[in-house]
């Protein structure tokens, strides 16, 4: 499966990079990181921030966002087309789905995280 925390990984290890290092730098255990690249639930925005600067890279490439990456190599020339074929990719298309569900789980952690503990309990 092609998630978030199994593209991380890839491109972790494409740099070149521990699994300590990241953990290090975020200010956390290496077995807590290991966690987030296994699509463990607490991976935050502000974690995929971190690791993106980490890595050297945008969190859209985190996402996998192959359409903004081919406008990007193409300057813009086509561009329709060009999104046209990905589109037809089921697997991209899969993977959107994917990414949509973890923002939305990710969304409504939040809501509920800083929901005024009373309201949590009714």
């Amino acid at each position: 499966m092609n998630t978030i925390g199994t593209r991380i990984r890839k491109i972790r290890e494409e740099h070149g990079i521990k699994q300590e290092y990241i953990a290090e730098e975020m200010g956390i255990t290496q077995s807590s990181y290991g966690r987030l690249e296994k699509d463990d639930n607490r991976l935050t925005a502000t974690k995929l921030m971190k690791i993106a600067e980490i890595l050297n890279v945008s969190v859209s490439i985190l996402f996998g966002e192959k359409a903004n990456n081919i406008i990007h190599e193409s300057n813009g020339d086509n561009a329709q087309a060009q999104i046209g074929t990905i589109v037809q990719n089921g697997d991209y298309i899969l993977s959107l789905k994917e990414e949509i569900q973890f923002l939305r789980k990710m969304l409504a952690d939040k809501i509920i995280s800083e929901m005024p503990q009373n309201s949590k309990t009714e």
